[in-house]
């Protein structure tokens, strides 16, 4: 316990570059891409999957060039996706040397963890709600925080033993209850403030973010849990060493993959 609450203090100063948002948020999104796309491939590896790195950074390039160059196009994205699907599928045509595996989780890599983070840069892009970003963390983070807790001092019933032993049903709700308090009372105190958007531009959000807040737990958690899964599968223990205590970033923000595009998109179908 003590190594993973050291470990997590140690990643405070990131909050300082969700902060400062713009190229800030995105160099931080781009660093989280490239580490979590080569965690993952080393995990196929130790499958004998071989997906292709050239392909996944290369895409992952395009991606963040397209929004520089056409923010919040979304036309843009979507070929870009496209073109991702096909840069991938042309990579089996070695048929000889590769398998459809390799072409599969070269797409996965693309889209599970380049395309899924991205969404925080887009949430960022949308001007008077782009303090939600903060939302993707509280969700992620709080739900992580109250779940471990919760499960140490009350838990009892197994949630997934097969994916997560030490996760317990108890934990589930304890860290579902915890994202909805911290993100309604950031929704009630904090918003306001570090979005620079006052009541006059912006209604009261409590409402939304308490909405998110439950919604962003439920995902969180089976962000979690995918990762997980991907995990027994590829018969490791965690995606890596980096983050003494909680493994590499793909242990970290597997939640994280899961909680950005649903608040983007319900910033997108709902608030605006």
């Amino acid at each position: 316990m003590k190594t993973r609450i050291i470990s997590g203090l140690c990643m405070v100063p990131l909050l300082v570059l969700v902060y400062l948002g713009g190229y800030f948020i995105t160099a931080l999104c781009i660093v989280i891409g490239f580490m979590g796309v080569n965690e993952l491939f080393n995990g196929f590896n130790a499958m004998d999957v071989r997906p292709s790195r050239a392909i996944a950074y290369g895409s992952m390039m395009v991606l963040y060039v397209i929004g520089v160059l056409f923010p919040m196009e979304h036309e843009f994205i979507i070929a870009w996706l496209a073109a991702s699907v096909m840069a991938s599928s042309i990579y089996m045509f070695k048929i000889n040397e590769r398998k459809i595996e390799d072409a599969l989780a070269t797409m996965l890599g693309i889209i599970y963890v380049i395309f899924f983070s991205y969404h925080v840069v887009m949430i960022d892009r949308t001007e008077i709600y782009s303090g939600l970003v903060w939302l993707v963390l509280l969700s992620a983070f709080c739900t992580d925080i109250f779940a471990y807790f919760t499960g140490v001092f009350l838990g009892k019933h197994k949630l997934c033993p097969n994916l997560s032993p030490k996760k317990t049903i108890e934990g589930a709700i304890g860290g579902t209850v915890g994202s909805i308090v911290c993100c309604g009372l950031f929704g009630r105190f904090l918003l306001p403030v570090v979005s620079g958007v006052y009541s006059a531009a912006m209604p009261d959000m409590t409402v939304h973010c308490l909405i998110i807040g439950l919604i962003g737990a439920i995902m969180a958690q089976c962000g979690d849990l995918t990762a997980s899964a991907y995990k027994r599968k590829m018969g490791i223990k965690d995606y890596g060493t980096l983050i003494p205590g909680h493994g590499g970033i793909m242990d970290r923000f597997d939640s994280v993959l899961f909680t950005a595009p649903v608040v983007y998109y319900y910033i997108v179908l709902v608030l605006m």
